[in-house]
C-alpha cells in the first residue's frame, strides 16, 4: 500500500516577496514610514520603479533594478519578545495572515512587520485584519505620493 505525499499549499509565501538583506530593513528603518496597531507595528517605504537610476543604489544593490513591482515583506522578532519557539510562532502567524491578505500588485513597496508580545495571544482573524488594514494604509499612502508627483510634473510642464 503506497501513501501519497501530503501536498504543498498552492499559495505560498512567495520567496521573491520576502525582504531578506540587512540593508533594506535599515533603508525602510531610516526612510520609512510607521504604522500602528494593536499587535504590532509596520515600517514602510514605498519603492519606484526607477530606483536603480541612483548611483548610491547601483552600488549598493545591484539587483534592485530586477525587482518585481509589489509590497515585499519582511519580519522581525527580537529576542526580548521570548525563546525562539515564540518567536518562530509570531513570524509564522504573521507570515500566514500576510499570504492570506494578498499582495496588492499595483503597490511597489518594503515592508517591515514588528510584532508586539500580545500577537501570541491574540485571535488570528485579528492578525489577519490588522495585515489587512497596514495593507491598505500602505496603499493609499503609496496613491498620495504618486498623485502628488504626477501633478508636479504636470505643473513644471
Amino acid at each position: 500500500m503506497t501513501q501519497i505525499a501530503p501536498q504543498k499549499p498552492k499559495n505560498r509565501f512567495p520567496k521573491q516577496r520576502h525582504l531578506l538583506r540587512h540593508a533594506d530593513f535599515e533603508q525602510v528603518y531610516k526612510q520609512g514610514r510607521r504604522h500602528f496597531a494593536a499587535h504590532m507595528t509596520v515600517f514602510y517605504l514605498r519603492r519606484d520603479g526607477d530606483s536603480g537610476n541612483d548611483n548610491k543604489s547601483q552600488s549598493k544593490s545591484k539587483t534592485r533594478n530586477n525587482l518585481p513591482p509589489g509590497l515585499r515583506v519582511g519580519f522581525t522578532v527580537g529576542r526580548v519578545l521570548g525563546g525562539s519557539v515564540q518567536r518562530n510562532r509570531m513570524k509564522r502567524r504573521l507570515r500566514e495572515a500576510v499570504r492570506l491578505s494578498g499582495f496588492p500588485p499595483e503597490v511597489s513597496a518594503d515592508v517591515v512587520i514588528n510584532p508586539k508580545r500580545s500577537l501570541l495571544g491574540a485571535d488570528f482573524a485579528d492578525v489577519r485584519n490588522e495585515v489587512a488594514r497596514a495593507f491598505q494604509v500602505i496603499e493609499k499612502a503609496v496613491e498620495k505620493v504618486i498623485e502628488k508627483t504626477t501633478e508636479k510634473a504636470a505643473k513644471s510642464v
